[in-house]
């Protein structure tokens, strides 16, 4: 990355603490950090090229220590090489087997402190001692009683959680690659974005290779009680004991996933492709860590009906994981690409109609969070591309980067037709791959390589896309044959008809979703639809957020009792935060109370990333 003094965000001045041989002292001295792509890293002076890690798991202290090495590149000038970290205790570090001082500064709430190693040009390996804190905000660690089986530890890096378990320079612009050793207790079995075993070892130490350039955040470590089932000539599942022949039906189709993302855009690059279902405390739907996705248990339904995910998060090993987002204000590309190419996966199994409907829906999704955020203070992360200065890049994931920043290319779909855009996405995805990419870089490869005359560019208002907030007038319209069968249905309901469950047992979720989403519309009594389906006690996630939110809406207080099961057992922020949303809004204060009520018993459950967003909620409620 190239350095220029007017892509720093802002200046600290911080008070760092001397650290000599592992000894702490009271000496201070003032130095000015410029933090650049939320990192302290000076990778314009020193290019980090690859890393290896030497870790021990300790589940009783809830701690990782050892130490992380990484082979440097420094240019001429280079005094000294700058890794973020967070609540890492460093106990000592040496620069090509030479143990040497070094300078950590003080903790800062978003960015950790940046840790100073003295070296010069002619420096190869820098070694880094050190230990994880218990509260580590990446790392999540599960007792045998939360998991009904054995402890269980999984990581998540993204955006900027990597400094909290590995020294590093934490921004996606920078890409390396990195080895592993992995000691943990022997009835446990670990997996890294990386090359990973199938089988527990005897002497509970795994090593790792990962061969392909990646950014920090999609460094990652899980440790359970795994087991593994092929499912292709290149892809599996991995699952805890019980659940994997679960996981396994469920993500059968995963060889045509791969297939069909093949066909559109280019070869797969990353090897192998295998999933390994998480507790339900990880707070994502999906994580697209290289060559092993780490996926939600909410998705594993009986019917397939959520494997869009794993399309979602397969398509990231294109549009994110190989064409990477220069920084999180860029985000949009990394998640907007993956959404719409995510699209044309299911579509290519499971048919047009299929598409049709998701994307409906994710249509609806869009268009109530603009308008929420047009009429709060968030107005301006309605945009495409974000102003994320001083701030936690967490903060501006919404379905903005990823149904705006779709549907933003289905317009240009649309606009120039499939054939061409689709030429267009698989030569972008050969001439950035393991590179990353800026909006304005975007902009000019798409006005290069893609339009051929200035006739095509003016209708699509490209800028107020991206750089504008709400959603612009010429947004793709999606019909839905589906969906449109449900519009009638409803319309009946509301006129008089009394609906049976047997006239539902073809639905799919996105039915059931479509349809909850839009009686609650109507006149239709809570009670009467909960006397026919009994939604409250089902065991899909999906359906059940949407059915609590609105039993949430109408002060339905026979709901109460199985909300709290449910945010007990499901620790995914889309589906958690959503109803402690509804609660703190509802007028009733006894759902405020509710609210705060289950959070204070249940919430230091959740995975850091919920617990903060929940937090945050529960905070403005008050206010």
């Amino acid at each position: 990355m190239k350095f220029n003094l007017t892509n720093i965000a802002f200046y600290l001045s911080i008070g760092f603490f001397l650290s000599c041989n592992a000894t702490q002292n009271n000496k201070q001295e003032e130095i000015q950090i410029p933090i650049v792509n939320h990192s302290f890293g000076n990778s314009h002076e020193v290019l980090p090229q690859s890393l290896h890690l030497d870790l021990n798991a300790d589940f009783e202290k809830q701690i990782i220590q050892g130490f992380a090495e990484w082979d440097i590149k420094p240019n001429e000038l280079a005094k000294q090489v700058i890794f973020d970290t967070k609540e890492l205790k460093i106990e000592k570090v040496s620069v090509d087997g030479e143990e040497v001082e070094f300078k950590k500064g003080k903790e800062l709430e978003i960015f950790g402190a940046p840790l100073l190693i003295p070296i010069d040009k002619n420096t190869k390996k820098v070694r880094i001692y050190y230990e994880t804190s218990p509260h580590a905000e990446a790392l999540q660690w599960l007792s045998k009683e939360q998991t009904g089986g054995k402890p269980l530890l999984f990581s998540q890096s993204q955006a900027i959680l990597a400094r909290t378990w590995v020294p590093c320079m934490d921004m996606p612009s920078l890409r390396f690659t990195y080895t592993a050793k992995i000691s943990c207790p022997n009835d446990l079995l670990p997996l890294m974005s990386a090359t990973n075993p199938k089988t527990k070892s005897l002497n509970s130490v795994y090593e790792f290779e990962m061969q392909q350039p990646i950014p920090s955040y999609l460094l990652a470590l899980t440790i359970g009680d795994y087991e593994f089932k092929e499912l292709g000539t290149n892809c599996g599942v991995y699952a805890t004991p019980g659940k994997l022949q679960e996981a396994a039906n469920e993500f059968v189709d995963l060889p045509k996933m791969i297939q069909a993302a093949e066909k559109l855009y280019g070869p797969y690059q990353w090897g192998r492709y295998d999933i390994v279902v998480m507790p339900a405390a990880f707070p994502f739907g999906g994580m697209e860590n290289p060559r092993l996705t780490f996926a939600t248990p909410t998705i594993v339904t009986g019917d397939k009906s959520l494997v869009s995910l794993i399309a979602h998060e397969l398509a990231h090993s294109w549009s994110g994981n190989l064409v990477t987002n220069h920084t999180w204000s860029d985000f949009w590309l990394n998640e907007g690409f993956t959404v719409y190419f995510e699209d044309r996966i299911m579509e290519e199994i499971y048919g047009r109609d299929y598409a049709d409907m998701m994307a409906k829906l994710s249509f609806g999704d869009l268009q109530n969070t603009v308008v929420k955020m047009m009429q709060t203070p968030k107005e301006n992360d309605t945009k495409l591309f974000l102003n994320l200065e001083n701030r936690n890049p967490d903060d501006g994931v919404s379905d903005i980067a990823y149904e705006k920043g779709r549907f933003f290319l289905l317009l240009i779909e649309k606009t120039v037709g499939r054939e061409r855009f689709d030429a267009f996405l698989k030569s972008y995805f050969q001439k950035y791959a393991f590179k990353t990419i800026t909006t304005e870089e975007f902009k000019s490869y798409l006005y290069d390589n893609l339009f051929q005359n200035p006739a095509e560019v003016v209708p699509l208002e490209i800028n107020n896309w991206i750089y504008e907030t709400g959603l612009p007038s010429n947004c793709p319209i999606i019909l839905s044959v589906e969906l449109l069968k449900l519009d009638s249905l409803i319309t009946k309901i509301k006129e008089g008809y009394k609906i049976t469950k047997e006239e539902t047992k073809d639905w799919t979720t996105h039915h059931y979703l479509y349809f909850i989403r839009n009686i609650n519309k109507q006149s239709t009594s809570i009670q009467e639809i909960d006397s026919v389906f009994g939604f409250s006690q089902w065991k899909n996630a999906e359906i059940l957020c949407e059915w609590y939110k609105w039993c949430i809406e109408a002060n339905y207080e026979k709901s109460k009792p199985y909300i709290k099961t449910y945010l007990a057992n499901v620790g995914r922020r889309k589906f958690v935060l959503p109803l402690f949303e509804k609660m703190t809004e509802n007028t009733n204060k006894n759902w405020k109370i509710f609210a705060k009520d289950i959070f204070k018993e249940i919430g230091k459950s959740y995975h850091s990333v919920t617990y903060q967003s929940v937090t945050k909620v529960l905070e403005n409620g008050n206010s």
